[in-house]
């Protein structure tokens, strides 16, 4: 099945929202760093809002709830929270009587899963692991690997300390 594109996602609004996550996902993001800033909202209307810049992704707008859920993570100094992790869920929440989509903050970070390596970056890896520029440990620590994939790394290291690279795998 292949993912489906929220419509809001077309409009490329400058904030991360509840529709940016992919369908009944989390997503967990770093914070880089969090300061006030004057928004303009829907109608043109300007308002200061705190937010909160995150690694890779879009800025996410920070509402009293939001802000204490991090509080509860990190404490209430947002110099605190810079190079911390927080996991977005979406939800929903009464705005005027409607109920509208929205960001949380989950009370705990997800344990990070680093994402599955295809089997023709895998061989470039080990290629640069043979040269020097790489090393088992990071491919480990940034990819999950499947049995056969392991069972490759494990065949291509063993080869190198044969030949006498031990110092490769360091």
């Amino acid at each position: 099945m292949t993912d489906k594109t929220h419509w809001k996602r077309l409009i490329n609004p400058d904030y991360i929202g509840a529709y940016f996550l992919p369908e009944g996902k989390d997503l967990t993001v770093t914070i880089d760093y969090v300061q006030c800033e004057m928004i303009t909202g829907t109608g043109g209307k300007k308002e200061e809002c705190i937010v909160a810049h995150l690694v890779g992704v879009k800025p996410m707008i920070l509402n009293m709830t939001n802000s204490k859920s991090i509080t509860k993570l990190y404490g209430p100094y947002v110099e605190d929270w810079a190079g911390k992790q927080i996991t977005l869920y979406a939800s929903t929440a009464k705005l005027a009587g409607e109920s509208v989509e929205c960001l949380r903050i989950r009370p705990q970070v997800a344990e990070r899963v680093p994402p599955a390596i295809a089997n023709d970056r895998l061989k470039r890896a080990i290629e640069s692991i043979r040269k020097g520029e790489y090393t088992a440990q990071k491919l480990q620590a940034n990819f999950t690997l499947t049995l056969a994939q392991q069972s490759d790394l494990d065949k291509a290291l063993a080869e190198m300390a044969g030949a006498g690279m031990e110092a490769v795998n360091a």
